[in-house]
């Protein structure tokens, strides 16, 4: 048993790969697309597979598109970090992808979420004959005797809002369908959705796993060794690798993945509490704020040994009119207006902009490694500012 297998999530995400590690302290980058074949001559093995090759091990490497060290190193940290088998992909909607692939679901049960799954689904729908392939409400009633897909997104984007997976783990069971979960608002440490029943995890690495708005990536958790082989052999053969320089970044990122996701989710429910105080304050424009903190199941949900260790770091909020929240992101001064999340910069989006069905009036907010106070300021500033021009107009 690997030493760190009881360790905390920060210290497997530094010491996992170790067994793994030349000489670098810090972990090179693979740039070689083959390798050498060994000489059976002097080498003592056959050129090609031994029959106990393992992907998840390799004894050695042939070809990038099968396996290289980078990568294998960076799912090594990842399958600790998430603590189930791993494996990445060059963005969260490939790693969505490859779950329908593997899954091949006949009815999917999905509200809501990120926009991105609704399009892989309709061209999955596509691809099966949109008859094959029935769409149904997460809270509908699910069907026996067809393979069932439930897949939830907790906490949702872009509210920030949380459900129990446990609930809908069972449900999802009791109809003999699997749960599939999309965790990118909320990665370890926050949240261990296997611990809750989900039997597939996907995140968009390229959030908070990387944390500095610098790389694509997704990634794929599943409960069996035997999933996992199945995905890595669908990987191989459709092509859906991760480069190098993407991966290589990716594990320097996740070194420091606990600090700065515990860092940016404090601070995210601090903002999101102290909002909350100005809703109803008279001059205020802030109308509405959605947050799993804010939830009348808070107590739940947060805490030590509940299904969130503390409130997601991106939420929303909803401002009077259309008008406030068209002004608002060009007011401040450290909020960059643009969409994405999970980076060390904080960042907001009128969220109209990526999704014309939210509400005009609707702010999403990704918390950076600012602080508190400073984001705090930067925001009662531009609500005065804009305040006052729209009294004006």
């Amino acid at each position: 048993m690997h030493p760190t297998s009881t360790a905390s999530v920060s210290t497997r995400a530094i010491h996992e790969d170790a067994p793994l590690a030349g000489v670098e302290v810090a972990a090179p980058i693979s740039l070689t697309t083959t390798f050498r074949h060994p000489d059976p001559e002097t080498d003592g093995v056959e050129p090609g597979y031994a029959a106990d090759w393992d992907p998840s091990n390799p004894s050695r490497d042939v070809y990038a598109r099968e396996t290289k060290p980078t990568t294998t190193r960076a799912e090594h940290v990842l399958s600790a970090v998430i603590g189930q088998p791993t494996l990445l992909y060059p963005s969260g909607i490939a790693a969505f992808w490859a779950i329908l692939l593997h899954v091949r679901p006949d009815v999917i049960a999905i509200t809501g979420g990120y926009g991105g799954c609704h399009a892989a689904i309709d061209i999955y729908r596509r691809t099966r004959g949109e008859d094959q392939v029935t769409l149904i409400g997460r809270d509908d009633q699910y069907p026996t005797g067809k393979k069932l897909l439930v897949w939830l997104e907790t906490p949702l984007n872009p509210t920030g809002e949380s459900f129990s997976i446990a609930h809908y783990a069972e449900r999802a069971h009791q109809a003999g369908g699997i749960l599939g979960l999309d965790a990118t608002f909320a990665p370890p440490p926050l949240q261990d959705p296997f611990k809750w029943g989900t039997d597939v995890v996907m995140h968009s690495a390229t959030k908070y796993l990387a944390g500095h708005s610098d790389l694509l990536a997704g990634t794929v958790s599943v409960r069996s060794q035997d999933d996992w082989k199945k995905l890595w052999e669908d990987r191989t053969f459709t092509g859906a690798n991760l480069g190098s320089l993407d991966v290589w970044l990716l594990l320097r990122s996740l070194r420091t993945l606990n600090v700065r996701v515990r860092r940016q989710a404090r601070t995210g429910t601090q903002l999101a509490q102290w909002l909350s105080t100005l809703v109803g304050v008279e001059g205020s424009v802030v109308e509405h704020v959605h947050h799993t903190s804010l939830q009348s199941n808070a107590d739940e949900l947060l805490g030590d040994g509940k299904q969130l260790l503390d409130g997601p770091a991106c939420f929303s909020f909803l401002l009077k009119s259309k008008e406030h929240a068209a002004k608002l992101p060009n007011r401040l001064n450290l909020f960059i207006h643009a969409t994405s999340l999970g980076g060390v910069e904080s960042l907001i989006e009128h969220r109209i902009i990526s999704d014309p069905s939210s509400d005009p009036r609707l702010l999403r907010v990704s918390i950076g490694l600012e602080a508190f106070e400073d984001l705090k300021a930067d925001l009662e500033q531009a609500f005065k500012v804009v305040s006052a021009e729209c009294e004006q107009q």
